[in-house]
């Protein structure tokens, strides 16, 4: 334990530090283990995401609380950032006639190719008591398409998705034996989502008329007023798409956005000085249903003799029940030599409780702008039917030096998105990872430590003949210091 106190100024900075982070929340995040990341802090991402039954820092937090009860020091701040590069690639169906209305082979890449991803973390050590504060990105998926791409079906249309969840977490761990250590948190849960989204006219139609409905399903007013519409339209009148446009553009929260909370409870037992295990489950969310005011609907018609008419209502978004899920973890930790540490976690991530459909409602304003369409309202829904995932952790860190340690880790899991249902909007398709960083003791009271990822490439043709491609590289350096 180091008795040393801080310089003065030093508090106050670092917490004007923690603040800043606070309040800009995660940025959009990436897919990797579905929505999950595929680790969190730098310690434990290096080694393949394992992080069950050994000391990765406060990420405990987020990971296994009651790792936080092998910290030595009095206390522990760390401040990490991360970059995470996602390469998606959507081509449109091979054949010459299909649901998008659009040339075949045609390939559109994602133009959200960087996101940086801040955290934050204090714990403090009282007795047998560890206590603290942490601000994480919990995860998320998303992608961009400019207009000029097949996604924008020939009419600019820009596609967009993105959605962030993160975490303020009160930990408490308590020691209560050199073999037992128990741990709980209370989670503050924030999620953003933007969505800018395109549809054919076909895609419009499929969720529209009941006797289709293969990808999900549309009612509402605005629906039974649309039909209206189209029967007083001259013969041979079509639909050019159908846009759902929620998008604020701001890097660190979206203009749908909900707020609820969540917890998590740990385990850790030490049989031996060289053998530890850990068990952890974290509950699913209770978050309230997102919403984004003063947004746009918008849909085009081809008529004879007119041309393109185009419509566009303003009016409120809101996505239901939208949830993180549950997830039950259990590793161990193993020390075969005095500098060799070998680690292995399997996790269950139980997105088929959450993960069903993607449910979003509109209703638009009463403005005259909006015309016969004021006051009325669309209720949709897209099939997912996510499946629950398994993922496999093991990693092995060699300590090199008294200073440096290298770390090295993989990470597999089944794809939980089925190949029907994938949107080239919502890929979280990557499976398989590869995992690199080191740890780099600065002096008696400060770190470094970075982790580097691989996440191969998966590729997947959807239902309506769609393929999509997701590969990642990622990044996170975290600076530590102990008091």
């Amino acid at each position: 334990m180091h008795s040393r106190t801080p310089a003065p100024g030093l508090r106050p900075t670092l917490a004007a530090a923690g603040l800043v982070l606070l309040l800009a929340g995660p940025a959009g995040l990436r897919a990797t283990n579905g929505m999950d990341l595929e680790g969190y802090g730098p310690v434990a991402t290096a080694l393949g995401g394992a992080s069950m039954a050994y000391d990765n820092g406060t990420a405990a937090v987020i990971n296994n609380p009651a790792t936080l009860g092998l910290m030595t020091d009095r206390a522990r701040l760390d401040v990490a950032i991360g970059v995470l590069e996602p390469h998606i690639t959507a081509t449109s169906p091979a054949g010459a006639n299909n649901i998008f209305g659009v040339a075949p082979n045609q390939s559109a890449k994602s133009s959200a190719t960087a996101f940086f991803m801040p955290a934050f973390g204090y714990a403090r050590r009282s007795g047998g008591w560890v206590y603290g504060l942490g601000v994480f990105g919990q995860g998320g998926m998303g992608c961009e398409y400019d207009g000029d791409t097949w996604r924008g079906l020939g009419f600019g249309l820009k596609n967009r998705s993105e959605v962030s969840v993160g975490r303020v977490i009160l930990p408490l761990a308590y020691r209560i034996n050199e073999r037992w250590q128990v741990a709980a948190t209370a989670d503050f849960v924030w999620a953003g989502m933007d969505v800018q989204m395109a549809m054919s006219g076909a895609q419009f139609f499929d969720l529209v008329m009941p006797s289709s409905q293969q990808f999900g399903r549309a009612t509402g007013t605005i629906v039974q007023s649309f039909g209206q519409v189209m029967q007083m339209m001259p013969a041979g009148t079509s639909v050019d798409y159908a846009y759902f446009n929620f998008s604020n553009g701001s890097p660190f929260t979206g203009a749908a956005r909900s707020y609820g909370y969540g917890a998590k409870v740990g385990v850790l037992y030490t049989p031996s000085p060289e053998l530890r295990f850990g068990l952890t489950f974290h509950t699913p969310t209770s978050l309230a249903d997102m919403k984004a005011n003063g947004q746009t609907m918008s849909f085009q018609l081809n008529v004879p003799g007119m041309g393109h008419v185009p419509q566009t209502l303003t009016g409120d978004y809101r996505v239901q029940n939208f949830q993180w899920p549950a997830l039950l973890a259990a590793g161990l930790a193993w020390n075969p030599a005095p500098r060799w540490m070998v680690v292995a976690d399997v996790r269950e991530i139980f997105w088929r409780n959450v993960m069903q459909q993607f449910h979003m409602s509109f209703v638009a304003a009463g403005a005259a702008t909006n015309g016969p369409f004021a006051g009325q309202n669309l209720d949709a829904v897209l099939f997912q039917q996510w499946d629950n995932q398994t993922v496999v952790q093991l990693g092995g860190a060699y300590q090199a030096s008294d200073a440096f340690t290298v770390r090295f880790g993989a990470n597999a899991g089944n794809n939980p998105v089925p190949d029907r249902y994938l949107n080239c909007l919502f890929p979280a398709i990557v499976k398989d990872h590869l995992t690199a960083g080191f740890g780099w003791k600065l002096d008696a009271h400060s770190s470094l430590d970075a982790s580097f990822t691989y996440g191969f490439d998966v590729t997947v043709v959807n239902g309506a003949g769609a393929k999509i491609s997701h590969s990642q590289t990622n990044a996170q350096v975290m600076y530590s210091y102990r008091f």
